[in-house]
């Protein structure tokens, strides 16, 4: 047998039993009864790289990410491949959650991706602007899916406005895992991957507030959320983007409403068409229901200023009621 990953040979039972029985464990969220079996699986098979990433996508589960960036080192050590491995993807995302950007920058060359930048940017944070894509919020509890801009293969920037029920704020950065769960297409065809959030990188400032609409068309609607944008802000209609999906269908290749317009029906949709709120959608395209839940992210001192300057746009088709911050 040879070390340091120039050689491989197969592991022994006892490592096999052990590590099947830690995934079980891991399943079932006992991750203390998992760490010890990896740990002695390390101790049986040390000069193994699955040993070590084992434990490293332990300590990712338990976001103790110093063990995680250290597990995952001793696994690359040990790589037979140059390129492409995950045991590299879990040592960026280690390192994204620590903001150590040499060795995230280091990790992501190593999986095979460019990273712009030279040498002198080594300790400036990653940013590779990767495009859009949805962050599954809250995986494990009352998950919501919203849309995000890509920082890094690690971080998204939260550009929807998440319900209260998410914790989670317009302009938070989250940490997401690298295995995407599901797809959402557009009405033009592109499908954008779902990942699931790990947890809270930077938080937002700007708190979320729900108002009651009277809009009496869909391009009332529109101004608003124009407004809060151009103010540098956002304003959301959740009327009509918010969608209550059971599990199955939320991590499957599913469409989206972003980018459509028209009718729009679909068999998986757990919610009840035409209802104002979080669990109303509107899923035909000639129903429009003036009044309308919306989610807006703006400062205190700004939200009531915006929703009065809309209305004083057109007062004849647009007013607001019960303004409440919620998170």
């Amino acid at each position: 047998m040879r070390i340091f990953g120039k050689g491989r040979h197969r592991p022994s039972a006892s490592w096999r039993q052990a590590t099947d029985r830690a995934f079980t464990l891991i399943g079932d969220g006992r991750y203390e009864d998992a760490g010890a079996l990896l740990t002695r699986a390390a101790d049986l098979e040390p000069w193994l790289s699955e040993s070590w990433f084992n434990l490293a996508l332990l300590h990712k589960f338990r976001h103790d990410w110093e063990q995680a960036r250290a597990a995952g080192l001793r696994a690359v050590a040990l790589l037979d491949r140059s390129t492409g491995a995950p045991d590299w993807w879990n040592v960026g995302i280690a390192a994204t959650a620590l903001q150590d950007w040499p060795l995230a920058r280091r990790a992501w060359q190593a999986y095979g991706l460019k990273v712009p930048g030279d040498t002198a940017a080594s300790g400036r944070p990653v940013a590779m602007e990767l495009g859009s894509a949805a962050v599954r919020l809250s995986p494990e509890g009352e998950a919501e899916v919203v849309w995000g801009r890509r920082l890094d293969p690690a971080r998204i920037e939260v550009l929807s406005i998440p319900l209260p029920s998410s914790g989670r704020r317009w302009g938070e950065v989250v940490l997401h895992d690298g295995v995407p769960h599901g797809e959402r297409t557009t009405a033009a065809g592109h499908a954008f991957p779902v990942f699931d959030e790990i947890e809270l990188w930077a938080p937002s400032p700007v708190p979320t507030w729900v108002v009651l609409l009277e809009a009496a068309t869909e391009e009332d609607r529109d101004a608003l959320e124009r407004l809060a944008a151009d103010a540098g802000y956002a304003a959301e209609d959740w009327s009509s983007s918010v969608r209550l999906l059971c599990r199955m269908c939320s991590e499957s290749r599913m469409p989206s409403d972003e980018g459509g317009d028209g009718e729009h029906l679909d068999p998986h949709d757990h919610s009840e068409p035409g209802h104002p709120g979080p669990l109303g959608h509107r899923t035909d395209g000639q129903l429009w229901v003036p009044e309308r839940e919306c989610g807006v992210a703006a400062p205190a001192g700004l939200v009531r200023g915006l929703l009065d300057s809309w209305v004083a746009d057109s007062p004849d088709s647009r007013n607001w009621r019960d303004l409440e911050e919620v998170c």
